[in-house]
């Protein structure tokens, strides 16, 4: 497989060549699942790059390595001009991906060694990674949503749905490779009480015909920042929004239905199980939404200014 050449990967305070940033085969992290990130957007501004709510990333990274125990020694405080360092040094990237992991060769669940390196690589996933994958990317601009029957959503008294660690999108990608094979784009998974949770990397929400928002409460699914940008955008915007236990079946007699991630803003869903949700078309609640988040990320909004973490002003 190739890969891009002019990529710098900040790797323990350096900034090191895309293909130099490696770990060995046997290493805790890839052996065990113990690798704890968190996935940022970043947007061309007036300003230059912005990367969008940069604080609140780093302290869901935080939460995520103390839920897991990761023995991380920088502080969010410290990881921040890291962050915007790499966005300077990658020209026209749009994601950030930054890792918490064990690189030390071990034999037990137990490190050893303990020590934890943290990895922040700054890209443009369709130049940078799609490119140069074999086979065609599935991305559709509207969701065909599966409601997962077999696999549920991760367990507390295992691990929290709260943390963002490698280990935890095991079981939702083999139920989510199965439901591309027939036919749709994402899956939602219900938690161990069966009621709805979340996608394997998004967050749901359903519109009533009032235009109210619903979505699963926060105990039973990973705390987006989109999830959370929404909450808070739609209620300055008027509409209410619930955080609520909701039955698989609203899915279908909702008026709108939509997800949200990252990688992915807000992304509408058209149908669940093969049945359309409406019209089978985005609702206006969702088209409105989608085009104010929009705007905000791209520095467009003074009042949400805010959430913009400008690279040229570090």
């Amino acid at each position: 497989m190739t890969q891009p050449t002019d990529r710098k990967i900040w790797l323990d305070g350096r900034l090191v060549p895309w293909a130099q940033a490696t770990v060995h085969v046997l290493s805790h992290s890839l052996q065990r699942g113990s690798l704890v990130f968190d996935y940022l957007s970043v947007h061309e501004t007036p300003r230059g790059p912005a990367v969008f709510r940069l604080d609140d990333h780093l302290a869901r990274f935080r939460a995520s390595t103390d839920l897991v125990g990761l023995p991380v020694e920088r502080t969010p405080g410290e990881l921040r001009p890291a962050v915007l360092e790499t966005v300077l040094a990658n020209p026209g990237c749009t994601s950030v991906k930054i890792s918490a992991f064990i690189p030390s060769i071990e034999v037990d669940v137990v490190p050893q060694d303990p020590r934890v390196a943290i990895a922040i690589a700054a890209y443009d996933a369709r130049r940078d990674v799609i490119a140069h994958n074999p086979g065609k990317f599935p991305f559709a601009a509207e969701v065909k949503l599966w409601i997962e029957k077999e696999r549920r959503n991760r367990r507390a008294d295992i691990m929290p749905a709260q943390a963002k660690v490698a280990a935890n999108y095991t079981s939702p990608m083999v139920a989510k490779w199965r439901a591309r094979k027939s036919g749709y784009d994402e899956i939602v998974l219900v938690d161990e009480d069966g009621l709805l949770a979340e996608a394997p990397t998004s967050n749901v929400f359903l519109v009533d015909a009032h235009g109210a928002l619903r979505t699963p409460e926060p105990e039973r699914v990973l705390l987006g920042v989109t999830r959370r940008s929404v909450i808070e955008l739609a209620r300055h915007d008027g509409h209410a929004v619930h955080e609520e236990a909701i039955q698989p079946d609203a899915l279908f007699t909702t008026a709108e239905a939509f997800l949200t991630s990252t990688s992915v803003g807000i992304w509408p869903v058209i149908s669940v199980d093969g049945k359309p949700i409406g019209d089978g078309t985005p609702g206006p609640v969702t088209r409105a939404l989608r085009e104010r988040l929009r705007a905000i990320e791209s520095g467009r909004v003074p009042e949400f200014d805010h959430w913009l973490a400008y690279a040229k002003d570090a």
